[in-house]
């Protein structure tokens, strides 16, 4: 058995393949009884089209875990750097005008 295992630790390695890590703007959540489907997608403004840059499917379970763990770190960030104002109106819906490029007249 390794020294890490006994000790209860893990040893994590991050790959420079995903080290550099993806943007994304938008992120879509969908489930089944058996595991949460998070989309990570990067929404260009004026363009009708967009990319997921990222798919992660986890267990029920973990999607609370994971919950929990960024309402966390949002309270120590808020703590540290002040309150994250949300946007509204209309751009909390889609972000930059996702419904695709305006006529020109």
């Amino acid at each position: 058995m390794d020294d890490n295992q006994q000790k209860g630790k893990l040893n994590i390695e991050l790959p420079e393949s995903a080290a550099e890590g993806v943007y994304s703007n938008l992120a879509i959540i969908t489930h089944s009884p058996s595991e949460f489907v998070l989309d990570f997608i990067q929404v260009m403004p004026g363009m009708p089209k967009a990319k997921v840059r990222s798919r992660v499917i986890i267990t029920p379970q973990h999607a609370k875990r994971l919950m929990r763990a960024l309402q966390d770190n949002l309270r120590k960030f808020e703590s540290q750097h002040g309150t994250i104002v949300e946007a509204a109106g209309p751009e909390a819906a889609m972000p930059f005008g996702f419904g695709g490029p305006q006529g020109e007249a």
